[in-house]
């Protein structure tokens, strides 16, 4: 579909993603900010953020394609349940799962598996989400808090929100940290150049992350991450910053030979039941393949 808008008086100063969301009833707001970002849409022949502040006589340009409709089918997938009751689970993610269905990953996904192994899942994100609170990407393995109704999303999702779930991550990292343990602050956007890559910037949101060193190696650390703040690929992000990529990491550092993805691992989780109140702490131990890597340090 292509198609051109003329911004009239009643419509300045609203955000171009909230105006077309409008306008445009048949696609979600955020997959409209993703063409916007794609440069699908254009004002006045140019690409500008979602949140760019319409203006009268502004000219929108749209090509875009409809979404392809997505659905999530039960499937048998691997994953660990390490904790279950009546309102939440809490699982352990393995390496290279993608958490839910996407355009590039149709199937065999952690929410397929939810859904063959789960009678009831919380619907707040949706069909393509149902029950996914919090997310770890591909290729980052260990523990994940799942809603199984609504009750306990809304909750929980409040208490990632208000940093009263705790989630604490190892790493092994290229080469070892000035400071042995400390506080990285800044702000993450998406990576101008590659839209794949979030970047460190004088804008975006802002990120907090807590870093002690557990255990050095003569080129390596081993580094426990603690999030304040859940951005996109936070930790590979920060540690990149500061110089030192987390091993294995083929987008901020560089693949390393033998592995399949980072050795970032979620391997403690704290929070709130929604229901009884009382404080829960789970933990998992790293992978066989981290562990591994490790031994051959040593």
């Amino acid at each position: 579909m292509q198609k051109m808008i003329n911004i009239t008086t009643e419509n300045v100063d609203k955000r171009l993603d909230v105006f077309l969301s409008e306008c445009l009833t048949e696609f979600t707001r955020s997959y409209i900010k993703n063409l916007i970002e794609k440069g699908s849409i254009l004002v006045n022949g140019k690409s500008q953020k979602a949140g760019y502040k319409l203006r009268e006589n502004d000219s929108i340009f749209l090509d875009i394609t409809a979404p392809e409709k997505l659905e999530a089918k039960p499937e048998e997938v691997d994953f660990e349940i390490v904790f279950e009751d009546g309102d939440l689970l809490v699982i352990n993610k393995p390496q290279g799962l993608v958490v839910h269905p996407c355009s590039s990953c149709k199937s065999g996904t952690l929410v397929n598996g939810l859904l063959a192994k789960i009678k009831d899942l919380s619907g707040i994100n949706g069909v393509l989400r149902p029950g996914i609170i919090h997310r770890l990407d591909k290729n980052t393995s260990g523990l994940m808090l799942v809603a199984k109704n609504d009750f306990s999303h809304k909750i929980l999702s409040e208490q990632i929100k208000n940093k009263d779930c705790h989630r604490n991550y190892l790493a092994l990292v290229n080469g070892h940290f000035k400071e042995r343990e400390g506080k990285i602050e800044t702000f993450i956007e998406r990576n101008k150049n590659n839209r794949l890559k979030m970047a460190v910037s004088d804008k975006g949101k802002w990120a907090i992350t807590y870093y002690k060193t557990i255990q050095e190696f003569e080129k390596y650390s081993l580094v426990e991450f603690d999030l304040k703040t859940g951005r996109t690929h936070q930790i590979r992000v920060h540690s990149s910053y500061l110089g030192h990529s987390i091993v294995g990491d083929d987008v901020y550092g560089k693949a390393e030979k033998g592995l399949n993805g980072q050795l970032l691992h979620s391997h403690k989780i704290t929070f709130i039941h929604p229901r009884t109140n009382k404080s829960m702490s789970f933990s998992a131990e790293i992978p066989q393949y981290f562990k591994d890597y490790i031994n051959k340090l040593r």
